[in-house]
């Protein structure tokens, strides 16, 4: 079997949790975006899963997502930075994502934005929750997100899309993404573009769709757990 061959099977075997998943609890599968987490696998993966239909594509380095970016010229894609993300690094977030999921402060908020108005655009961002509050890990804790929000809204560069968790080790997934829900149901009453809930990986996905995910993110599943460049 080649590589497209192998991404095609993977990917049509994901696409099947996803939807029996969506059948489950009566959504429509059309809810719920694919987001493939190409982190430490080449370009050429992206290419081919992009042949194969996906748009999306999530990375978490920088020095990593931006030579993979520059590779692939004209690529209908839409790429995310999902990773930690310090503020130095904003601008050249920038230069490559159409959306940042891990926004988890005021003042990285404010770097983005900053970096956002010099490329001319603007850039869609997700708040990150802590949902346990250990934020040493990365997210913004639970009590603190109205005024990350606010503070994204405000900005007028930055355009709040909803928010992103990751289910804590130390917590059930189902217990993390019951959480997640309340938190974007907030959001929605004073942010109407705030609607993305992004939660839910390959171990986990049934689970978040089932608390109204709408956009799971995927690696090893769709690509497999062997790395084909250094991380």
């Amino acid at each position: 079997m080649n590589r497209r061959e192998e991404l095609a099977a993977n990917l049509a075997e994901v696409r099947e949790r996803i939807a029996a998943a969506c059948r489950a609890v009566h959504r429509d599968p059309a809810e719920v975006k694919l987001l493939a987490v190409t982190k430490t696998f080449p370009a050429s993966d992206v290419a081919l899963l992009a042949e194969l239909g996906l748009r999306d594509f999530a990375e978490n380095r920088d020095q990593e997502a931006g030579p993979k970016h520059a590779e692939l010229p004209g690529l209908d894609a839409r790429w995310h930075m999902v990773g930690r993300l310090q503020r130095n690094k904003a601008r050249s977030v920038a230069s490559w994502a159409d959306q940042v999921d891990s926004v988890d402060s005021v003042r990285l908020a404010e770097a983005l934005a900053k970096a956002a108005k010099e490329r001319g655009r603007p850039l869609d961002v997700l708040v990150q929750v802590s949902i346990d509050g250990d934020t040493s890990r990365g997210g913004c804790a639970v009590p603190d997100v109205p005024e990350l929000a606010g503070a994204i809204t405000r900005s007028g560069d930055l355009i709040l899309r909803g928010a992103m968790t990751v289910a804590p080790r130390a917590m059930s997934p189902v217990a993390a993404f019951e959480v997640l829900e309340k938190v974007v149901s907030g959001l929605r009453d004073d942010h109407p573009t705030a609607t993305e809930v992004s939660a839910g990986m390959s171990g986990d996905l049934e689970d978040a769709i089932a608390h109204g995910s709408t956009c799971v993110r995927v690696g090893t599943a769709l690509l497999g757990s062997r790395r084909l460049i250094s991380p």
